[in-house]
């Protein structure tokens, strides 16, 4: 198995170091056509969020469909996928940041019957879905 970090994934998702780019897309063809096997970790899809949002100044609608595609490469295993999938929809379906959104949704998964905040936004939110 091969851990892959933040800075993969942005060089293959912004081509913007291109000898970066080609080592990253390698990796994730030969992932893709089973040949290895690769896997990344909660915390790295939440650096991709702040990274993206803080340095590339990108917009949500941009940032949530940079973390959909990752989280949609199923050669990429990712123990939280289906809870960060729901996570960035709640994001950008919400004036909700991706931190509260996944633990809005952490929440629910797990059954929890109240959410205790003192973020007016995120405790209206909880109470609606």
């Amino acid at each position: 198995m091969i851990f892959v970090d933040t800075n993969y994934f942005l060089r293959f998702l912004l081509a913007d170091i291109i000898d970066q780019h080609k080592k990253a897309k390698a990796l994730f063809l030969s992932a893709a056509e089973g040949k290895k096997k690769i896997f990344t970790s909660t915390i790295v899809i939440f650096e991709l969020y702040w990274v993206l949002t803080s340095f590339y100044e990108k917009n949500k609608k941009n940032v949530a469909q940079v973390l959909k595609q990752i989280l949609n490469m199923h050669f990429v295993s990712i123990e939280e996928r289906d809870i960060l999938n729901m996570a960035v929809d709640v994001y950008q379906k919400s004036a909700l940041d991706l931190e509260d959104a996944y633990n809005m949704v952490y929440a629910k998964t797990h059954e929890a019957k109240m959410f205790e905040t003192f973020d007016r936004k995120l405790q209206k939110i909880f109470v609606k879905s």
